[in-house]
Order: structure tokens, then C-alpha cells, then sequence
């Protein structure tokens, strides 16, 4: 019977290649912490109790809300008010106020226009202090 040679070939040279396993390791450990940890960066840091007020709804009418509809009409008061008569309406509104704030409501599809008009008479008026209302959706 024959035997057959069986030879091995042993490698004397240095190793090419790079073993990465340790490096995934580190990859996803790496990865576990930045999962854990970016929720409570999200959070807020800094607690503040904010005041209380005793005001309510009915006493805090020192406020005048104007509505501007996507035609350009401005309601005040639940009445349609338009060109000139807004000064008016307005000065007399201030009469028994003063100093008061105006809150004006746009119509998202109003034009941009309707409501800077509308700004520059009750400016002219003599208002002061004007806010734009939004509705706060998330």
C-alpha cells in the first residue's frame, strides 16, 4: 500500500490581515450608549416653577381682538369693520382703555397685505402694542 504524503505548509510570514471583531465590539458598545443616553438629552435641564395668576377670563378684557378674514375684512367687537371706520372704531375702543394691546388673528389664507393695512391704521390709531395670534398645534 501506498501512503500518501500528506504535507503541511506552515506559514512563517506575518499576518496581512486585521482581525475586527474588537472593533465591532467597541462600535456597539458605542452604540448602546449613545441609545441610552440621547433620551435624557432631550429632556429639560433646568426645572422652573412658574407663577400662578388669580386673573381670570373676565377680568383680563384689556386686550382688543381683531379678526382678518382671507377677504380682508376686519371684525372687532363681533362687528365687521372696514377702511376708515377701523381708525375710528379703534380710537374709540382706546377711550376707555388706554395703552391697550391689539390681538390680531389672521386667517392662514389671508393675504399678508390685509393684515400689515390693518396694522398701519390702528397704528395711526394710536395703538402701541400689537400681538399675532397662532394656534399652537403639534
Amino acid at each position: 500500500m501506498r501512503r500518501m504524503n500528506r504535507t503541511r505548509k506552515k506559514r512563517n510570514g506575518i499576518v496581512s490581515e486585521i482581525n475586527i471583531t474588537p472593533f465591532t465590539d467597541v462600535i456597539l458598545v458605542l452604540l448602546i450608549i449613545f441609545m441610552i443616553t440621547t433620551p435624557m438629552l432631550m429632556q429639560p435641564s433646568l426645572k422652573v416653577n412658574l407663577p400662578k395668576s388669580q386673573a381670570t377670563d373676565a377680568e383680563d378684557n384689556s386686550n382688543i381682538d381683531v379678526l382678518i378674514t382671507k377677504e380682508g375684512n376686519a371684525i372687532i367687537a363681533g362687528r365687521q369693520i372696514q377702511g376708515t371706520n377701523i381708525e375710528s372704531e379703534i380710537r374709540n375702543l382706546l377711550l376707555k382703555t388706554p395703552n391697550r394691546a391689539v390681538i390680531v388673528k389672521g386667517d392662514k389664507d389671508a393675504k399678508y397685505d390685509f393684515i400689515i393695512d390693518f396694522i398701519d391704521r390702528a397704528r395711526r390709531a394710536g395703538v402701541q402694542r400689537f400681538a399675532l395670534a397662532v394656534d399652537n398645534q403639534k
